[in-house]
């Protein structure tokens, strides 16, 4: 199975342009908030339970797609690329993956912080999370993020792990021109 870590800051994207790659290859897209909302409905984001459950339901999801035979996945997350324990967090992420012969790339999306406000609030942004419903809260969550953490790659902050990294600056493009760019890179199919 080839997985594709599709991660960047809050409000770049992530589930948008990973729609439109799954809308256009064999690929199945696990977005960040398919496991945080349900979550949400019973711990709160402080909770140790909270951050072990979605840690082990992502797991289990990529050990299942692997063993089903899916061709593709594509996860999406937010990288505090400053800690050690995040880049360990994804690398038992993509163990199974790894563990089965499979192919691992990371693919980053980048864009400018006024850019990225302007993202939250959008129809389709709400109806998948409910928990950025409270538009207020999640940019001023997102600049938050921004100050707090190292959340996308450059001189200072080289990718930390040993898979193939692709960065895309989607400041200027629409998801589907994303995905296109992603697709076109990574050499992915395009029958979906």
């Amino acid at each position: 199975m080839h997985l594709i870590n599709l991660f960047g800051p809050p409000a770049v994207g992530k589930m948008s342009v990973g729609r439109e790659i799954a809308a256009r290859t064999p690929y199945r897209l696990f977005h960040n908030h398919a496991t945080i909302e349900p979550l949400l409905e019973v711990f709160d984001w402080e909770m140790p339970s909270f951050g072990v459950l979605k840690d082990e339901f992502r797991r289990r999801v990529i050990e299942e797609a692997v063993a089903s035979g899916l061709p593709g996945l594509i996860v999406t997350y937010v990288w505090a690329l400053e800690l050690p324990e995040d880049a360990q967090a994804v690398t038992r992420l993509v163990a199974p993956v790894v563990e089965a012969g499979g192919k691992v790339d990371c693919v980053e999306l980048y864009a400018d912080m006024s850019t990225r406000l302007s993202r939250e609030g959008t129809p389709e942004r709400l109806a998948a999370k409910p928990s950025k419903r409270d538009t207020e809260w999640a940019r001023a969550n997102a600049v938050d993020w921004n100050e707090r953490h190292v959340l996308s790659t450059g001189p200072e902050m080289p990718f930390p792990l040993h898979f193939p990294h692709t960065v895309v600056d989607n400041t200027r493009l629409s998801a589907a021109e994303t995905a296109e760019e992603i697709i076109t890179r990574l050499g992915l199919p395009t029958d979906p």
